[in-house]
């Protein structure tokens, strides 16, 4: 016999429409999760793709290194390197800018350019204009978002500070890059295109410009299929060692590359977590659902299998009515979830700056997630399918059994004699079936969590903001010095107008290594008295720096597998390249970046030098800012500068702008479930009862009484569900912030009475426009079709 028949067809099509509102709920649960999974995939799957043909089609370097100054014919020994298949030998530098009609202080980064094409190894993406001629000293190509910053075009022309000379530069092409995808100014965390973007020049006037003629100071490679990088790495170093080479280092170690790293990890695990929270919360609601379609379908399951009905096609059957639902959640999520993805995507292409984005959603992928829906959703109904398969038809035929009740002492404590007749009801339908009363409360609380895990994230970057931007940041203009200095050199800076107070500190690039664990960023030697900036813990006050040793914070820590009184190798890449071993002193927590910080004077004393510093800390008088700037920008020896708004400005615009695009879409998606499992409650607990309460209708009870009894049972399941819902956000918050640790940034957890709050209204909300639909049933109760009895 086959599977199903035609009336089995009919019957499951007037079924879904009968449950028409159900139906959608459990629907949209399905999609939300579906949604996200899929929003998640194509973001992965398209961000992955675009970068590797990105990487591949403009020959993006497998092997950077910087140095002080090679001699050109130095190139003959590294073309001899076995492994390395293509090289550019390049001259790098800094500039200072003057932007017509933009005050603030603006800095660049100049790289070389071949007299004619592209250069071997990292290749320019022209999206306007041309590269630079040979011989035109005066041409230059700009990074796009730099351009966008300044409305910039080709033949627009500006004026740089090179080396200490000022020179007009005219604008041929406007360009991007792979190896600036993430675009950063010295001392900062985050890209602030209006104020420092990417130069490309020609070699010969780059050179000419940075006395560098016949020299080069700057190296990338590829390296050959199945070569390891290490080796290279080993044998560049050896040949640049002489010549100041600062270590090179592989494309993991690369700051663009890692960032965009961490940001598709972020997206692995965000396709992971959150449809694992919704498919649960799907599972439940079919098993309640069918349950309780099945409870009231005895006689009906009874008559199919008098006409013969086996107990694999009832299965089958039932089977059928839950997976439809689960296609029309499947179907909805995958729409909802292409098109989310389309418009992160763009909001990604503005953070990375890809030439355009290949949006791909691997079908594979797609595949297995229907599946995964599909079964999940029908592991939810299983329960419920195996007893109707199972259930004797002379059984099916006869009601089912009523319950045997008595007064329990909890019905006792908690409807005591003077509780009206309605409430005492109430509390006795509480109690007297635990068992689904705790599944009802559990779906409000697990509604109530998802709504809180969208929403805690705004708590979270506002933490963030507060603790850099307000607490460990008080300076107001950071300078970044070309050369360290004297100290004494920040009180002449101190002595300008304009200047309320100068903090000097030193920044060194150094490798930390722990047997095969290492880190290669910077250490940061800060004022005993820091007033400027300083590091701060968990409860964001200010941490004293150990007389001797490193304080590192605690995600550097967990890398390096270190704790406290354990030593690290230090290979300070600067200098003279001196190796020393620093103990770690004490561990500590930072919001945005990660860092090694000792005392000014024990990081110099380390580095076998006096008091120096290359970087100044700035309080300035605001009435006095842009003369401030000027001042900053006409001193030869400052590299660049950073402006603290500016840098704030950058976050809301870079980072919580994508950060916190993907948590309101959770947050919607969290109120749609809110509103699918209060509505679902509402409605199986009105078809449960709508017997009973016809029967108190007929029996002279009014319209509010038995609307009373209905949907103060809903009242008290929402007080219960939503303080457990609150434990279960933060349970799943920590979850999702544990798994969502970045070099870049570690979401804080922390929750607010306004997050709270909301969580909590959204539930409510849904709970007051599912009771508005069961009042408006209750007043529309057919009592007489109702009280019919079955025979």
């Amino acid at each position: 016999m086959a599977l199903t028949t035609p009336a089995l067809n009919t019957k499951i099509r007037r079924e879904l429409w009968q449950m028409r509102g159900q139906v959608l709920a459990i629907a949209l649960v399905i999609a939300g999760g579906v949604a996200v999974c899929v929003l998640s995939l194509v973001n992965y799957s398209s961000l992955v793709s675009t970068r590797a043909v990105y990487y591949d089609d403009y020959q993006f370097a497998e092997v950077f290194a910087s140095l002080k100054r090679a001699p050109l014919h130095v190139t003959q020994q590294i073309a001899a390197i076995p492994g390395i298949s293509r090289f550019s030998a390049r001259v790098e530098g800094g500039a200072k800018l003057e932007m017509a009609g933009f005050e603030d202080p603006v800095s660049a980064r100049l790289v070389s350019l071949p007299e004619q094409g592209q250069p071997e190894v990292n290749q320019l993406f022209l999206r306007r204009g041309r590269l630079p001629l040979a011989g035109r000293s005066h041409e230059v190509v700009v990074i796009q978002g730099f351009a966008e910053a300044h409305q910039l075009e080709p033949g627009d022309r500006f004026t740089g500070i090179i080396n200490g000379r000022r020179q007009h530069l005219t604008i041929t092409g406007i360009a991007e890059a792979p190896e600036f995808i993430y675009v950063l100014a010295p001392g900062s965390l985050l890209p602030d295109y209006p104020r420092y973007g990417v130069l490309w020049m020609g070699r010969e006037a780059l050179a000419a410009a940075m006395d560098m003629k016949g020299a080069f100071n700057s190296l990338v490679a590829r390296v050959e299929p199945g070569v390891p990088v290490a080796s290279v790495l080993d044998s560049l170093d050896r040949v640049l060692d002489r010549y100041g080479g600062t270590g090179a280092y592989g494309r993991e170690d690369h700051f663009s590359h890692r960032m965009l790293d961490d940001e598709l990890a972020q997206l692995q695990t965000m396709a992971t977590v959150f449809p694992v929270i919704f498919m649960t919360v799907a599972m439940f609601l079919l098993n309640v659902v069918i349950n309780r379609l099945i409870s009231t379908q005895r006689d009906i399951i009874a008559i199919l299998k008098a006409f013969g009905y086996s107990n694999v096609q009832i299965g089958w059957h039932y089977s059928q009515l839950v997976l439809t639902i689960s296609v029309i959640g499947l179907v909805l999520g995958v729409a909802l979830g292409v098109w989310a993805g389309r418009a992160m995507g763009e909001i990604y292409m503005d953070y990375y700056r890809f030439p355009s984005l290949l949006f791909r959603l691997d079908p594979a992928w797609l595949l297995l997630l229907a599946v995964v829906t599909l079964l999940v959703a029908w592991l939810g109904g299983w329960q419920a399918i195996r007893r109707a398969a199972a259930l004797p038809p002379a059984e099916g035929m006869r009601p089912e059994g009523p319950a045997r009740f008595r007064v329990t002492a909890a019905e006792r404590f908690f409807a005591p004699r003077g509780f009206s007749q309605p409430s005492r009801m109430v509390v006795r339908q509480l109690f007297r079936r635990p068992g689904r009363t705790l599944l009802s409360v559990s779906g409000i609380a697990m509604a109530s969590a998802i709504v809180l895990v969208g929403n805690f994230q705004f708590d979270a970057v506002s933490l963030m903001v507060h603790s850099q931007f307000a607490r460990v940041q008080q300076q107001d203009v950071t300078a970044t010095l070309i050369d360290p200095v004297n100290s004494p050199a920040v009180y002449d800076l101190q002595r300008q107008p304009g200047i309320r107070y100068a903090e000097g500190r030193r920044v060194v690039t150094a490798r930390l290594v722990n047997g095969h664990r290492e880190w290669r960023g910077a250490i940061t030697g800060m004022p005993e008295q820091a007033s400027l900036q300083f590091v701060i813990d968990k409860e964001l006050e200010p941490v004293s720096l150990p007389e001797a040793g490193l304080l590192l914070t605690d995600f550097l820590a967990r890398r390096l597998d270190v704790t406290t009184g354990q030593t690290l190798e230090i290979e300070i890449l600067e200098g003279d390249r001196r190796r020393v071993e620093l103990p770690v002193a004490g561990i500590t927590s930072e919001f945005l970046g990660v860092g090694a910080y000792m005392r000014l004077a024990s990081l110099n004393r380390a580095l076998g030098e006096g008091a120096l510093v290359n970087q100044v800390l700035l309080n300035i008088d605001p009435q006095r800012a842009q003369q401030t700037y000027h001042e900053l920008r006409e001193t030869p020896r400052i590299l660049g500068i950073s402006i603290r708004q500016a840098m704030l400005d950058s976050f809301y615009e870079t980072l919580a702008k994508t950060f916190l695009t993907f948590t309101l879409f959770i947050s919607m998606l969290g109120g749609i479930i809110a509103f699918g499992v209060v509505y679902n409650t509402v409605r199986i607990s009105l078809a449960e009862k709508g017997r009973e309460l016809a029967s108190l209708r007929v029996l002279g009870y009014t319209h509010n009484e038995v609307n009373h009894i209905l949907l103060a049972e809903v009242a008290v399941m929402l007080v219960l569900g939503i303080p457990l819902g609150w434990l279960a956000g933060y349970g799943l918050s920590w979850a999702i912030i544990t798994a969502m640790q970045t070099e870049l940034y570690r979401v804080p957890l922390t929750i607010t009475t306004q997050t709270l709050a909301i969580s909590s209204a959204v539930v409510v909300v849904s709970a007051i426009a599912s009771g508005v639909i069961a009042w408006w049933r209750l007043r529309n109760l057919d009592l007489i079709a109702v009280l019919k009895t079955r025979e």
